[in-house]
């Protein structure tokens, strides 16, 4: 069992495959994926996101993609692909690891933001 943050993001990465910019790109091209943008409000209208991403906040995310809740949001649907980011890649990793523990199979982390405006710069 973890006992650190540090042990928490490890475990998570050795659950959740980290994909390149590339092939999340493939992925969305390929349709059927759910992107999601686990940063605060703040962090995504300072930056933006990436286009047609849901932004729901870490915090929260658990709340929407449970079906079984009030709160759920119908863009989160266990048989997408799921990609996930932040702004460097250790809350999305969190998230991948907790969207595994609520039953979708298909979740990737991208990592962090910069990794996708980064590649997109290139």
């Amino acid at each position: 069992m973890p006992t650190s943050v540090k042990q928490m993001i490890e475990a998570a990465n050795a659950a959740v495959p980290k994909i390149t910019s590339d092939e999340a790109a493939q992925m969305i091209k390929n349709g059927d994926t759910l992107v999601v943008d686990v940063r605060d409000a703040p962090e995504v209208a300072a930056s933006g996101k990436i286009a047609g991403a849901v932004n729901v906040s870490r915090g929260m995310l658990e709340f929407r993609a449970d079906p079984e809740l009030p709160s759920h949001d119908k863009a989160f649907d266990r048989s997408k692909t799921v990609i996930l980011y932040c702004a460097s890649g250790g809350r999305s990793a969190l998230a991948g690891k907790l969207m595994k523990d609520l039953g979708y199979e298909k979740v990737y982390n991208l990592g962090g933001f910069k990794d996708w405006t980064g590649a997109v710069e290139k």
